[in-house]
């Protein structure tokens, strides 16, 4: 029998290529879409796969959808208790939280209290609640299999020898800017910083690429999914994107996970897992790579990695602030009201106002988000 999937977050880059991936494997199938407003593409997904369950989020949007899809044999559900169905029901077997930003959080909560394996995508989920959500996995035996790249290629890496970790090296593309200086930053474009030399991806994590954001993210989202101190987590620039990650080991051997940049890659790896399948992703040709390059970071024109490493370890709720006035700043670069280099003084602002919640609850967590989003709200007019 097929394993059942609910997709949540089903019309944005990673949605769209799991739907890919979905279409061409026949031991999976769609149980459940969701989006939070484009019902145009919805509704193509709707008709071409037929899930049982389709939600837009945007309560306004529910009767548009539901006349668009009347004729088809799908229930259609809007807002949270919509996105709760996807997330939750008892014929899913897994769920792909695709979801932009924090707003994974609970459907990823929702979904790992009824016992349903995570394929997660939405690497917010984990900074900003990383201690209660593993903790929420654990309680109930759930995996969280990580579907970025990067984490991707670390739990592959592991193979079940998580207890002889020397260091979890976690590669970077170095985004749209690598070894440009602050100067040559001062007046770069939305168009430039979209410009990824190997990925395509949405909007919010490729500006997060060229800040480094993204991977202090992922340094963040390494700690919790693999258990290990930010001391031995390791980043470097691989202009290439063609090693995802690397782990080195106790007795100094270290294993790599080499792939094209395809995000259908690790999606079916996730998807599929325990097995391994054959993949629409692209197939990497050894012999064309040629050289394979590495640098260390550049920590004082990419300031948002060094951020993100002070707010993990100062804990607490602290996290969650780094994330909400990095997707605040990250949306106001994209609007046009303010420029490129604001968005790591924006979201230091932030860090340095909030008074942090050293145990919080889920409830801590969604105030400081947002308190972080207002703060940066009241930094743009001033």
């Amino acid at each position: 029998m097929a394993k059942k999937i609910s997709v949540l977050g089903s019309t944005g880059s990673i949605g769209t290529q799991s739907l890919d991936v979905i279409e061409k494997n026949k031991e999976l199938s769609l149980y459940a879409i969701s989006a939070n407003k484009n019902i145009k593409l919805l509704e193509e997904q709707a008709r071409k796969f037929l899930p049982k369950l389709v939600c837009v989020y945007d309560k306004s949007l529910y009767p548009n959808l539901k006349q668009r899809l009347f004729d088809l044999p799908v229930k259609v559900t809007c807002g949270d208790e919509g996105l709760y169905e996807c997330a939750a029901s008892a014929e899913t077997d897994m769920v792909l939280t695709a979801l932009v930003g924090i707003a994974g959080l609970k459907p990823t909560l929702w979904a790992i209290e009824a016992k349903k394996d995570i394929a997660l995508s939405n690497k917010e989920t984990l900074v900003t609640a990383g201690h209660i959500v593993m903790q929420k996995a654990k309680e109930n035996n759930v995996r969280i299999i990580p579907v970025d790249s990067e984490h991707s290629a670390i739990f592959q890496c592991l193979d079940k020898n998580q207890n002889e970790i020397k260091n979890i090296i976690i590669t970077a593309s170095g985004g749209a800017f690598y070894g440009k200086t602050k100067k040559e930053l001062e007046n770069v474009t939305v168009a430039d910083a979209l410009k990824h030399p190997n990925w395509a991806m949405g909007k919010k994590i490729t500006i997060d690429s060229a800040t480094l954001m993204n991977k202090g993210l992922e340094v963040i989202e390494a700690c919790h999914l693999f258990n290990v101190p930010i001391e031995k987590i390791k980043v470097v620039i691989h202009r290439q994107s063609i090693i995802h990650s690397m782990v080195e080991f106790m007795d100094n051997s270290i294993i790599a996970q080499l792939g094209a940049p395809d995000m259908r890659i690790p999606i079916s790896y996730a998807l599929c897992y325990p097995k391994r399948m054959n993949s629409p992703g692209n197939e990497l040709d050894i012999y064309s790579l040629g050289s394979l390059t590495f640098e260390k970071p550049d920590f004082e024109t990419f300031p948002c990695l060094s951020l993100a490493i002070s707010a993990y370890k100062t804990g607490g709720s602290m996290p969650a602030v780094l994330n909400g006035a990095n997707e605040e700043a990250v949306l106001a670069f994209l609007e046009g009201k303010c420029k490129f280099l604001d968005i790591p003084r924006l979201v230091q602002c932030a860090m340095q106002n909030h008074k942090v919640v050293v145990n919080p609850a889920l409830e801590d967590i969604i105030d400081s988000d947002m308190f972080a989003r207002e703060c940066v709200r009241k930094e743009l007019v001033k």
